[in-house]
């Protein structure tokens, strides 16, 4: 039986091998390993692939949201509106800083965040919105960044899963406050372990971010602010720059695989998470959605195809998040995508000859369920 794996992380690597080996090679005989000029490079470039003046390159995606509220001074007693349906790293940086999360419900089409309910929840202590462009989609900033402007909150982007994506023809990079990046292997732009970076505009911040992310210090043993260690490793960002040159074309092949599995799809007793038409994904995931979930995915394993679930537990629902006291109907949206949503293999290294597999599968599955 043919099989397709949902990701093939080894397959990027491959085709890149003697890229990254020289690469990984170049920083190992330069002696430099922390900082230097393997990262000053890649800020550079991935600053300018995202049409932003700066780029900090930090450990992690994570840390990149905790560096971003603290860079914005958010802290103890402020309140930051978050996606209730997203990865739960997008609320653990809130918690990190000493804020509240203060979780909006998702959009039924897009599964983004639902602009039309955060103003409802906007108060004197509301200091941020953290949109995240989920699956590869960006949110509404149009909407976000007028809510924002209106109330006087920072907006920072979570785009963690967004490498290489518009809005209204613009990148994304470069439209809220502080946009945070996840290079995670196993993202569109992935490293070969942890790291992360966050791009502005926006200079005074960028400086107090390299403060941040190298113990709140200028200079060595100079420190100005408390800060972390998280900065982004010379190797891995060697890597990501061998990558980055080939992000737009990797994008194309998703974008393809996409488009047939919608036009695939159109008629079937599956709901196609949607696009919004301001918006040119990447297709870090493609989503369906399906009232037999559970029974569809052991169909489509029976015949080869690998699926994920993205994600099983809404934060509100994790036991690290039971104190803030939402009950279990609290954004049924969110709770809805939980129970039904099922990721179907996209990467970029899929054949022809795979994604026709997945097609053929996901068609016959739903025929023996019904």
């Amino acid at each position: 039986m043919n099989k397709v794996p949902f990701l093939n992380l080894s397959a990027a690597t491959s085709e890149l091998e003697c890229d990254i080996h020289s690469a990984i090679d170049r920083v190992l005989k330069s002696g430099c390993y922390i900082l230097g000029p393997e990262v000053e490079s890649f800020e550079k470039d991935w600053a300018s692939y995202c049409d932003s003046d700066y780029c900090i390159g930090v450990g992690n995606g994570l840390d990149s949201l905790v560096l971003g509220l603290r860079a914005l001074d958010v802290g103890a007693g402020d309140e930051v509106i978050v996606p209730a349906h997203t990865f739960i790293a997008t609320w653990l940086a809130v918690v990190a800083v000493g804020a509240t999360p203060v979780p909006v419900d998702a959009n039924y089409d897009t599964l983004n965040i639902d602009v039309s309910a955060i103003t409802a929840v906007i108060t004197t202590k509301t200091k941020a919105i953290i949109p995240v462009h989920l699956y590869g989609q960006s949110a509404d900033l149009d909407e976000i960044i007028k809510i924002a402007k209106k109330h006087n909150l920072y907006v920072i982007e979570d785009a963690a899963q967004a490498h290489g994506a518009f809005w209204s023809n613009k990148r994304i990079g470069q439209h809220g406050d502080l946009v945070c990046w996840s290079f995670y292997p196993g993202k569109n732009l992935g490293a070969l372990g942890d790291a992360g970076a966050i791009t502005t505009s926006n200079t005074a911040l960028a400086k107090k971010l390299m403060m941040l992310r190298n113990y709140g210090a200028k200079e060595k043993y100079r420190n100005e602010v408390i800060g972390l260690n998280s900065r982004l490793d010379p190797i891995q960002a060697a890597v990501l720059s061998v990558k980055l040159a080939y992000l737009d074309e990797w994008t194309a092949r998703r974008q393809k695989v996409a488009l047939r599995y919608c036009e695939a799809f159109t008629e079937l007793d599956l709901i196609i998470t949607a696009t919004d038409p301001r918006s040119l994904p990447v297709w870090h995931l493609f989503t369906i959605r399906h009232h037999s979930r559970g029974a569809l995915q052991t169909a489509l394993s029976s015949r080869g195809i690998e699926t994920l679930i993205h994600y099983p537990i809404a934060p509100h629902h994790q036991n690290a998040f039971a104190d803030i006291g939402f009950t279990k109907d609290a954004f049924p949206v969110a709770t809805e995508a939980t129970n039904t949503l099922l990721s179907l293999p996209i990467g970029p290294h899929l054949t022809d000859k795979d994604v026709g597999l997945v097609i053929d599968a996901v068609h016959a599955s739903l025929h023996d369920l019904t």
